[in-house]
């Protein structure tokens, strides 16, 4: 399988837009039940005004809310992006960490974001889990898990660990433009040979 994905997806990366480890620590967060265009369509003037965490610190939630008003859960975000750029002032200099645990103890972030951090800014091997890594991994038969803790794990197991990072974005673009939640093109789908279609009505 994961031959099949190189191939269709050779240039597989994240679709967030960043420049920084801080762009993407922050992108990360907000991509939350949101969708990486509407991201990506707020953060340009996002980072204009804050462009890193010494920045952003001095912003209370209401001063950061306006630039992400059309992203979902909006409010909550503004929150812990205010909290997270003090953070990393107080802790670490203004700089995101190259540590999962101190990531992880970021506020809005959790272990899918500290994996997307440290694999696309850092290179350090590590699968994230969506919700289409996560309902990818279960119709194809890579896992049974629903907590995306332990469907990490499965596949692990069951990849090389310098393709983890592919694999992930492989994961994810196919079942955002194939593998649909609603709607999937098993028709189309060039992984349908050796798919159990778990999970998938007939």
């Amino acid at each position: 399988m994961l031959v099949l994905l190189e191939r269709l997806y050779p240039d597989a990366r994240t679709e967030l837009d960043f420049g920084t480890p801080f762009e993407l620590l922050v992108a990360t967060v907000l991509s939350a039940q949101a969708t990486d265009v509407s991201v990506n369509a707020a953060t340009p003037t996002l980072f204009a005004q804050y462009p890193d965490a010494h920045t952003m610190a001095q912003a209370s939630a209401e001063d950061i809310e306006p630039f992400i008003r059309r992203i979902g859960l909006f409010r909550g975000k503004a929150r812990n992006l205010a909290a997270l750029a003090r953070l990393l002032v107080e802790r670490h200099g203004g700089e995101v960490p190259d540590d999962f645990d101190a990531v992880v103890a970021l506020p809005g972030a959790g272990r899918k974001t500290a994996n997307v951090v440290l694999s696309n800014a850092y290179g350090f091997p590590a699968i994230a889990v969506d919700t289409h890594v996560g309902r990818l991994s279960r119709r194809l038969g890579l896992s049974v898990q629903t907590n995306p803790d332990r469907v990490e794990l499965d596949l692990q197991k069951l990849f090389p660990r310098g393709r983890w990072v592919f694999l992930h974005h492989a994961l994810i673009l196919h079942g955002r433009r194939v593998c649909m939640a609603r709607n999937p093109q098993c028709q189309v789908c060039e992984l349908a040979s050796f798919c159990p279609k778990v999970g998938v009505e007939a």
